[in-house]
């Protein structure tokens, strides 16, 4: 047999001709000038049956597809099918485009049918004819199609129509649901549909416990279909006789509602489940003037596509979250009936869909995610930088093009980091400051611009902790001043410093080395939390003043690291803690994403048990309160070469279950 096919080298095209392949068939297929090599990557595509695949040159936009006289001698009255995929299923593409490829386009392709005197033109339509129909959509309703809202649902829906009123050789047509990725490989190579909310998943995947139930909606239902039951049945029903002049729903006959697709989805990425979900129909009863007119807002206006924007979703997508439509198709599995061809349901092959797009499709995979790629040729100043997390973090930097400002008190370490900073390839210069004195924070800010022009990257990482219980400092008040003075007062001036150049040049990132203290209102560091969350606090502030002056802060609450700061406390020798290379990674994924926090997965848990059930995490702390007693510096007594006390079993198995955290 021969068939001619538009659109062969789009997503369901490439899996029909293949199944066309398979039946021995020659295969036409158009191609555009100019488009020469997608089709050389389908032929490609089937090595075996290359010598079946044949180009013809046209284009959709012109009358007949623009076919020669010599194809139309040559093919005509030897095409058995002609098939008509060929469209723009892009509901954001510009109303003319869509009008040309959809209705004009199948207005054409319709002629060219004429003139080959095909066997039956075969026409891939879409359930968005149906509009957004409220109740059931039979295969043989057409014109009861209701809402057509804009240009896509309209020109689907004016495309069967011409198909309907115009043909002059024999037709079928065929309506796919959302069409997503093969049911064995998920293979797919557009975003759409369901999609869409993927990235929305994969942030909760890498930021929540995956037992960590939380709310969703629960909308309309979404009829998903994979691409591999789409071009099965267009093939079977293609060639079984007698079914000229009828419409098919390649729809999947018991659907999923939008909530419950999140969840499948959810699954499939080991991800947490929606498990409260709200049905927006719930809040029906206010006056559509009311909401319509609140939505209108600009600030309302610029949060929502601020988080569409995060998440890579079209504004579009959200008129189908409360899809009314219903698709009946039992004409179809009637039809199908005896070849073994149905739809699966979508929990036996989400997976593989998830795991197709995370590796080949995911957003993020074609943004440069290198830390070489994201400093180059920038500024970063780096407090703290003799020692620990600061030297860390300025030797990660030492491979990259960026300029490194080691920071410290202490010239003679500040050296030594610059000649193993050196030693690697990287520049960095030295600038000492006691960030506790602001009188130094000033002289810095003025010596750092002056010298090197501005500061794009600033990470506030000099800090003092002091673990001592409020019991124990009822006569040292000096201890939160002078933890205030460093970890807030001194930070919070370079902030002030830097952002005034940041303004002018419409671009920086502050970094903020926070503690999980923060998150989990650790005991014994009353002083130390409170500094930070200072500095928190003003970042989130402040963050929204500069929101839209491409100035970033990220806070960093930063788990147990072994550095010089927690060495007086003997008991952390024992204890799980991170190494400084490992904060440092933490710190360069804060230059890479710029994201608004980073925190470890029991940080985040324990901040919103606290909010949900704030006894029971004041309980859990207070246990652990109890189970660890100061140390010998907390006490007044010296501690230097003192042996550390072996912890007890109950306090080993605490400590790993409470990972990171600060007893």
């Amino acid at each position: 047999m021969h068939y001619f096919l538009t659109g062969a080298t789009g997503f369901i095209g490439k899996f029909l001709t293949e199944r066309l392949l398979n039946r021995g068939g020659h295969v036409h297929v158009l191609v555009r000038p100019g488009s020469e090599l997608k089709f050389t990557a389908l032929k490609n595509r089937f090595p075996l049956q290359a010598d079946r695949l044949h180009a013809v040159t046209g284009d959709l936009s012109m009358v007949g597809l623009g076919l020669t006289p010599e194809v139309v001698e040559k093919l005509a009255g030897s095409i058995d099918h002609f098939f008509h995929l060929a469209a723009i299923y892009d509901i954001d593409a510009p109303e003319a485009d869509q009008i040309r490829a959809n209705v004009d386009g199948t207005r054409h392709a319709l002629q060219a049918a004429k003139a080959l005197k095909a066997g039956c033109f075969n026409y891939t339509s879409s359930i968005a004819v149906a509009g957004l129909y409220s109740g059931t959509f039979r295969e043989d309703m057409f014109e009861e199609a209701e809402k057509l809202v804009n240009p896509y649902l309209r020109t689907k829906h004016e495309a069967e129509k011409v198909v309907r009123n115009e043909s002059q050789v024999p037709y079928r047509i065929y309506r796919p649901g959302m069409v997503v990725g093969h049911s064995k490989t998920g293979e797919i190579d557009k975003i759409d549909g369901p999609y869409f909310f993927f990235r929305l998943i994969k942030k909760l995947r890498n930021s929540l416990p995956r037992w960590m139930p939380i709310i969703g909606v629960e909308g309309g239902r979404l009829n998903i279909v994979p691409v591999d039951y789409v071009a099965s049945a267009m093939d079977a029903l293609a060639h079984k006789p007698g079914l000229d002049g009828q419409c098919f729903h390649l729809t999947d006959p018991k659907p999923y509602k939008v909530g419950e697709v999140m969840n499948v989805f959810a699954r499939a990425a080991a991800a947490p489940q929606f498990s409260m979900r709200i049905d927006s129909r719930m809040l029906g009863f206010i006056p559509s003037a009311i909401t319509g007119g609140i939505g209108k807002l600009p600030p309302v206006q610029r949060i929502k596509r601020q988080f569409l924007n995060d998440f890579h979703i079209p504004e579009s997508a959200l008129g189908f979250i409360n899809y009314p439509t219903k698709f009946d198709s039992r004409e179809t599995q009637k039809a199908l009936q005896g070849t073994g061809i149905s739809c699966p349901r979508l929990t036996e092959y989400s997976g593989v869909v998830w795991d197709y797009w995370l590796r080949n499709l995911d957003p993020d995979l074609f943004v440069d995610r290198t830390l070489a790629g994201n400093v180059k040729d920038k500024v970063i100043l780096i407090t703290g930088a003799s020692s620990g997390i600061g030297k860390a973090t300025a030797l990660r930097l030492a491979d990259t093009d960026a300029t490194v400002l080691l920071v410290a008190r202490t010239r003679d370490k500040l050296e030594e980091t610059l000649r193993e900073v050196e030693a690697k390839g990287g520049r960095a210069f030295i600038h000492t400051c006691d960030v506790s004195s602001m009188e130094d924070c000033d002289h810095l800010v003025k010596e750092v611009l002056e010298q090197h022009g501005r500061v794009d990257v600033l990470v506030n990482n000099a800090g003092r902790s002091i673990r001592r219980g409020v019991a124990a400092a009822y006569d040292r008040f000096h201890d939160y001043e002078r933890t205030m003075q460093l970890n807030y007062f001194g930070a919070l001036r370079l902030i002030m410093g830097f952002l005034p150049t940041m303004t002018t040049n419409h671009r920086g990132l502050i970094i903020n080395i926070s503690s999980i203290g923060v998150l989990t209102n650790a005991p014994r560091f009353s002083a130390y939390v409170a500094s930070k969350s200072a500095l928190d606090a003003f970042s989130r502030c402040a963050a929204t003043e500069f929101s839209d002056q491409n100035i970033r802060f990220t806070t960093i609450n930063m788990p147990l690291v072994r550095t010089p700061m927690i060495a007086p406390t003997k008991m952390y020798d024992y204890a799980p803690a991170i190494q400084p290379e490992e904060a440092a990674d933490m710190i360069c994924d804060a230059m890479i994403r710029r994201p608004k926090r980073i925190a470890t997965r029991l940080g985040i848990f324990a901040q919103v048990l606290y909010d949900i059930a704030p006894k029971t995490t004041e309980i859990i702390m207070n246990t652990g309160f109890k189970m660890f007693p100061d140390s010998d510096a907390a006490k007044g007594k010296s501690a230097e070469n003192a042996p550390a006390p072996a912890p007890s079993t109950e306090q080993v198995a605490f400590q790993y279950i409470m990972r990171g955290i600060h007893w």
